[in-house]
């Protein structure tokens, strides 16, 4: 159907999408909803505009936050369990309570970011968390650390799922997987620019009485305030009143806020009834029990990569640079799966695949206690850690709706993925080394549930979209039911 073909029809109540979708950031050439008529053009200028402007400064907090959380591997190298006193698992403990209070705090910073605009609620959340990371640097016992540790948690609890739940209010969802890409490329990034930048001062020493692991936290610090400041002036209130957008853009963005309101049948209100439906919703369950059991591979393996490749036998001031080539071929696996899985608009098969690669990863390091075999397993799960997570990530966030519900749902089911940490960070204790069997076993069993539990995901949806289907064949004009759950909404798969 041609573009003019659908403007003149104007159809009430339904949405004519393509059957071949652009990656435009656009769904179809136009879709009408309600009558309300959302000019393409002006609608593809307006979401360039977001990928210019919000998506490199959620790609700088994403790459800063992960950055101060994750380089407590990296100090460790260089001195820090010695300086505090950590014996056993006391390491172990400082990852898991940051997990704590980040699964505690995730839903009430999303609904920040709703309620009070991007621009108040992640800046405000940069601004803590940057002052906890100073403050990390002259800790000096194991209690104080775990207080910056929880404190830290709290403060970058709603970066992630915040930009994940505006880039999926903001893009559709053939091409929000490239955008909620950011996080893990942020990951990726401050893994191998941390490995880097810790090697560095590693070999700057003690300076003015402190030791090189606590200037890692104070050159961090300073790196954080002054890139994230800049980008905290950049973040828009929302994408109706953006400041990079001209009149004609924001009032292109008011009117897809009006057709998807009046898609869902009313304005767009955050009502307890939402969070009531996300609770009851199988699919939260099922794919956040995937998500968790995936994501005791990344978050074990994002901190405690140095620690793994120091325990295959390789001197400390190796360790540090030796990451880098790792998480470089991770980025070039996640920007590929990312934009596959956009193209051809499918979560599930690429969910699936990238979990064969985790699993032969952690069997390889397992199975050869040669220090080279237990490099070569690193290269080869990060084939599949980072894409993993983030096309789930990318498949909730845009299969939930309205709004409202997803405000609840994709932090909720980001804590239920984040649990993992709990485990995670206990895999790797230093008695079990050098080799961290269970650790590594556990990581690879693990993924094998979390590659079954994706397909019973995708079983769930293709089910309601059948049922669904067969309605509207049979002449039904609803099911009864609202958001995502009612007719007008068919699922990704």
């Amino acid at each position: 159907m041609s573009t003019t073909e659908m403007k003149d029809t104007k159809p009430i109540g339904t949405v004519k999408v393509a059957d071949n979708p652009d990656d435009s950031g656009i769904d179809s050439p136009t879709e009408l909803v309600s009558g309300i008529y959302v000019d393409p053009e002006k609608e593809k200028a307006a979401l360039r505009k977001f990928d210019k402007w919000l998506v490199p400064v959620a790609f700088c907090f994403l790459v800063l936050s992960s950055l101060d959380r994750n380089n407590l591997g990296n100090a460790r190298v260089f001195g820090l369990d010695e300086d505090l006193g950590l014996k056993g698992g006391m390491f172990g403990n400082l990852t898991t309570v940051v997990s704590v209070t980040l699964i505690v705090f995730e839903i009430p910073w999303v609904i920040a970011v709703k309620r009070f605009g991007a621009n108040r609620a992640l800046g405000a959340a940069l601004l803590m968390w940057s002052m906890v990371t100073l403050g990390t640097a002259f800790v000096k016992t194991y209690p104080q650390a775990i207080v910056v540790r929880l404190l830290l948690g709290a403060c970058e609890a709603g970066i992630s799922p915040g930009f994940a739940y505006l880039f999926s209010t903001i893009y559709p969802q053939h091409s929000a997987g490239k955008r909620v890409m950011m996080t893990n490329l942020a990951n990726c990034t401050s893994g191998a620019f941390g490995g880097l930048f810790a090697y560095a001062v590693q070999t700057m020493g003690t300076q003015r009485g402190l030791a090189a692991w606590r200037w890692l936290f104070i050159v961090e610090f300073c790196v954080t305030i002054v890139v994230g400041g800049i980008g905290w002036f950049v973040l828009p209130h929302s994408p109706e009143s953006a400041w990079f957008l001209n009149e004609e853009e924001k009032e292109t963005m008011r009117l897809r806020r009006l057709r998807d309101e009046a898609f869902r049948g009313g304005k767009d209100e955050f009502d307890s009834k939402w969070i009531k439906l996300a609770l009851k919703d199988p699919f939260i369950y099922v794919c956040g029990l995937a998500f968790f059991t995936s994501s005791v591979a990344i978050t074990g393996f994002g901190v405690f990569l140095p620690t793994i490749i120091a325990g295959l036998g390789y001197a400390s001031l190796q360790v540090n640079y030796m990451t880098i080539p790792v998480y470089v071929l991770g980025a070039i696996s996640l920007v590929t799966n990312c934009y596959f899985s956009d193209k051809f608009n499918r979560r599930a098969p690429f969910l699936v695949a990238c979990c064969i690669p985790v699993i032969a990863g952690y069997l390889t390091a397992v199975g050869s206690s040669n220090s080279h075999a237990g490099y070569a397993g690193m290269f080869i799960l990060v084939l599949g850690v980072y894409p993993i997570s983030t096309l789930v990530v990318a498949w909730v966030g845009t299969n939930m709706s309205p709004d409202s519900k997803r405000a609840f749902a994709l932090p909720y089911f980001y804590s239920i993925g984040n649990l993992s940490m709990l485990v995670s960070s206990q895999l790797y204790p230093s008695q079990q080394g050098p080799r961290y069997v269970t650790g590594n076993a556990t990581s690879a069993g693990l993924e094998v549930v979390a590659a079954g539990l994706y397909v019973a995901s995708w079983f769930i949806l293709r089910r309601r979209n059948a049922q669904k289907k067969k309605l509207i064949a049979e002449g039904a004009t609803t099911n009864g039911q609202e958001g995502d759950r009612s007719l007008d909404f068919m699922y990704g798969l």
